[in-house]
Formats: C-alpha cells, structure tokens, sequence
C-alpha cells in the first residue's frame, strides 16, 4: 500500500450544496501526489535502486504507470524500448503489455541489462517476454521489422531522438504509438536563455511531431515530460 503525502492543498470553507468548493495546489504538489498514487512492488525498488547505484535515471512512477497504460490502450503485443536502463521502464511496459507479448529493448550498456533480466525475473516475467539487443539504437533500429510494433519507447540519447522518431513510423503499425520520455529537460525545453544541443534536439523533436499530418499527439505532463503521438 504506498503512502499518499501530507495534504497540503488550501480548502475554503464548505460551501451550501450545489456550489463548487475551490482548491489551489502548486504543480510540485500534483506531481508528488501523481508519483504517491503509484504503488510499485519489491521488484521495480530493486531496479530502482540498481539504476541509481549505476548513475542512471530512471521513469518516475507516474511516467511508469502512464506507460502501462499506452501499452494496454493499444493491446501491445510487440514493443520495442530504446534505453532498457536496469528495467524500471520495461517492468512497467510489460505489465501493459498482453500476457503473451514480448519487449524488445535496447541498450548500448550489457551490464544495465543485466540487473534488467533479474528484475524482469522477480516481477515473475517468463524469460521469453524480453528480447534484449545490446548496441546503439541507431545500429540496432534498422535491423527491426517493418509495422511490426504497437509501442516504441523513446528514453536514450536526446540528441538522437529526432532520427529515433524516423525509425519508430517505421516500425510502427497504422494506430501505434510512439512515446519519448525526458522531454521537458527539467525545465530547459520551455527556457528563453541559450540552452545546450540536446535541448535544441527536444525542441526540433516537439516542433516535428506537432506539425507532422501522419501522427495524433499529446504532451504529458508526467516525470520530466512524455511526448505521445499515435500513428495515423
């Protein structure tokens, strides 16, 4: 059972029946609350503390179980993951997914895989739901099937997230969905001072997909920002 936080939100005083109470609650508060509401087993702790052990960040819990949701609205049963980490992301994806799908991640790191597996395997995942392909992805990408996924998930290198969104339409059934985590970078995205390459990356990446006539999108204010958009 997780824990809620404190409430700290500021209620006027009831009012007669048939009128709105007002509430006020800052956005650092909603977030807390959002990633409170999530509760995660011993598994998804362990890969947790994995990844921070390995210098590594990892989806928040409500970033976690929005990606369970994609998953399961579109039926996955083929997803593809660029960033496996130490399982976090994936975890929560194939709780999504259908009982007979496979994850497919990919990750240029052997040894975060690794604590992945043993991750996936305490959460009680049969080893043949995961497909691991250790490389970079824009090595690995090309070598994936045509239409042959409902979900790929975008959380590696942020320089490279504009060419992940070519291959991903690629990959991507008509009425899949591609998903990019850390789109907000911390705040930077939406910053007028002089930002850094990877951000002028993100940028170029939000401008694409919300002028692109091939996909239905949405931005999600969870974690550090998830980028949604379906495929027409």
């Amino acid at each position: 059972m997780c824990g809620f936080p404190p409430p700290t939100d500021t209620v006027t005083p009831r009012q007669p029946r048939g009128q709105e109470r007002v509430i006020t609650a800052n956005r650092q508060t909603s977030w807390a609350f959002a990633d409170a509401f999530v509760a995660e087993d011993e598994a998804l702790r362990w890969a947790r503390e994995r990844a921070r052990e390995a210098g590594l960040r990892s989806v928040s819990p409500s970033t976690g179980a929005a990606l369970r949701l994609l998953a399961a609205s579109v039926d996955a049963k083929a997803v593809a993951e660029i960033g496996t980490g130490c399982g976090v992301s994936g975890i929560h994806l194939l709780h999504g997914m259908r009982p007979d799908g496979v994850l497919t991640t990919v990750d240029p790191e052997p040894d975060h895989q690794q604590f992945a597996r043993q991750a996936f395997r305490g959460c009680g995942f049969a080893s043949n739901r995961a497909r691991f392909i250790p490389g970079r992805a824009l090595e690995v990408l090309p070598r994936l099937a045509d239409a042959g996924y409902d979900l790929v998930f975008c959380d590696g290198d942020r320089l490279e997230y504009p060419d992940y969104l070519a291959e991903s339409l690629r990959l991507l059934r008509p009425g899949g969905l591609v998903v990019f985590e850390g789109v907000f970078a911390d705040g930077r995205t939406v910053d007028s001072g002089p930002q850094p390459a990877e951000v002028l990356r993100l940028r170029e990446l939000l401008r694409t997909v919300r002028e692109s006539q091939e996909l239905v999108s949405s931005l999600l204010p969870v974690g550090d920002g998830l980028l949604c958009a379906v495929k027409r």
